[in-house]
């Protein structure tokens, strides 16, 4: 279900625009759009908005242009920015300035509501960076964190490093680990955070001993991937994002696992499962447990 929360989108498409309406007005959401970054900051002079999904490039106000006015005038809206350029320097750019994640066009209703969903909590205060988590680590993990830490302390692009290390010590990212890392490597902590939510291969949540990873790209979309991750939900009584109650399994989403010619594609651990059916999913199930 929806919150009533204000979205925006900024997008010279009309296309891109018209889709996002669809799509999230379709989910509750109270969603309006704009054809430029001028109009945008028109806009939001006038009416503030929670969130914003911009594109990167526009004429006349690009979306890092967006971005940065709306950091200094709007700093409690959250931003999203949907680009078909999604080089590692634009990407870095942009986190730089702290938007929570991105969308890639072409793009499937599944990923945007994923993202909508995962944004819209960050909007809401739910992230866990801004809870106050009891430590809760034995002394030893401590120490072997604080020693990665401290190894690529002052090094140019240490941050995916340090959580990459982080990560395989302590088996996820909670808010108290990401908030340790920030104070470490002496950056924000929602800079961390926005890292952590952008790269699929980080998790903030324990994973089950076998992690079943689901493809919401186009081409796992248009061949019904999501009839095969509603089976693995009603079979495993799992929601995106936990854990059986067994700690056997957990599930996630990802944008897209670079395996379109295998569609529609799941992943359990290492191993990938192409042409995937409803079908076909107790039985791959069956061989983990």
């Amino acid at each position: 279900m929806a919150d009533n929360l204000k979205i925006l989108v900024v997008d010279d498409e009309p296309i891109v625009i018209k889709s996002c309406v669809a799509v999230l007005k379709a989910e509750g959401y109270n969603i309006e759009g704009t054809l430029s970054g001028k109009d945008a900051i028109l806009k939001m002079e006038q009416n503030p908005y929670d969130l914003v999904f911009t594109d990167l490039k526009m004429p006349e106000v690009d979306g890092i242009t967006l971005i940065r006015w709306i950091k200094q005038k709007r700093p409690d809206t959250g931003i999203v920015i949907i680009t078909g350029y999604p080089s590692q320097d634009t990407i870095k750019d942009a986190l730089e300035l702290g938007i929570i994640d991105y969308v890639p066009k072409p793009f499937t209703p599944a990923v945007l509501l994923d993202v909508t969903q995962r944004a819209v909590e960050w909007v809401k205060g739910k992230v866990p960076v801004t809870e106050e988590v009891k430590e809760e680590f034995p002394p030893s993990m401590i120490q072997e964190i604080d020693r990665v830490i401290k190894q690529y302390k002052n090094k140019p692009g240490s941050s995916i490093p340090v959580l990459q290390r982080c990560q395989q010590i302590v088996g996820y990212l909670p808010p108290v680990v990401q908030k340790r890392i920030a104070r470490g490597l002496n950056i924000t902590p929602a800079e961390i955070h926005s890292i952590v939510t952008f790269y699929s291969f980080f998790t903030m949540k324990p994973r089950g001993d076998h992690n079943i990873r689901i493809c919401l790209g186009t081409a796992c979309y248009v061949k019904r991937v999501e009839e095969v991750l509603n089976k693995i939900k009603e079979d495993l009584k799992l929601e995106v994002g936990e854990v059986t109650s067994d700690k056997k399994f957990s599930l996630e989403t990802v944008r897209c696992l670079g395996a379109c010619g295998l569609a529609p594609v799941m992943v359990i651990d290492d191993e990938t499962y192409g042409a995937m059916s409803p079908k076909k999913v107790p039985e791959i199930i069956e061989q983990y447990k």
